[in-house]
This record gives C-alpha cells, sequence and structure tokens, in this order.
C-alpha cells in the first residue's frame, strides 16, 4: 500500500489543475485563431467568444475567492486582463473586421506562464 502526505496530494492536485488550464486555454486560443482566419464565419467569431467568456467566467470566480492561493496583486492583474478579455472578444462580435490578434496574444501569455 502507498502513504502520500498531503502536501504531495496538493502539489499534484495544483498541477492536475494547471494542466486542465492549459488546455482550457489551448482550446480558447485555437477557436481565437479559426475565428481569426480569412475564411471564417460569424458563427466561427460566436464560438470562440463565447468559449472565451465562459472560461474567464470560471477564472475570476475562482480569483476573486477568498480561498484562491495566489498573491492579491497577482489575482488582480489577472482579473484585469481576464475582464480585458472579455470586453475585447465582445467588441470582435460587434466588428466581424476587428483582428483577434491581440487576444490571441494575451491568452497565450497567460496560458505559458501556467507551465
Amino acid at each position: 500500500m502507498y502513504r502520500f502526505s498531503y502536501s504531495e496530494i496538493l502539489e499534484d492536485s495544483s498541477e492536475l489543475c494547471r494542466e486542465r488550464e492549459r488546455a482550457a486555454f489551448d482550446r480558447a486560443i485555437g477557436l481565437l485563431r479559426t475565428a481569426d482566419a480569412d475564411e471564417a464565419g460569424l458563427e466561427d467569431r460566436g464560438e470562440a467568444v463565447s468559449f472565451l467568456h465562459r472560461l474567464w467566467d470560471i477564472l475570476i470566480d475562482d480569483l476573486i475567492s477568498p480561498e484562491n492561493g495566489l498573491p492579491d496583486g497577482l489575482r488582480a492583474d489577472l482579473v484585469s486582463i481576464g475582464l480585458w478579455s472579455m470586453r475585447e472578444a465582445s467588441e470582435v462580435l460587434r466588428t466581424p473586421t476587428r483582428s483577434l490578434a491581440a487576444l490571441i496574444e494575451v491568452n497565450s501569455t497567460i496560458r505559458d506562464g501556467l507551465r
């Protein structure tokens, strides 16, 4: 029988959570890239924006939770980035010719920071 310390379990759990977050960002970035392609339609943009909104809704809910263990300044910065991403994504729907490059870049940077 194996015995693990509580800290080992928490560390594994934290790594698993980060892996899930990276996968969610990978999905969002993939949808954004598809939506930014010349041949993309409004439905592609709608799907990308909807997914990105849902992702940041979940992340922001976690970030504002008192149980979140990240430093306050980092949490505030991430909430700010999330709110910007959601506003920018909404603008993308209102302006179909608007590029998604900034959204892709910012969310890629966040994803890469989860490593």
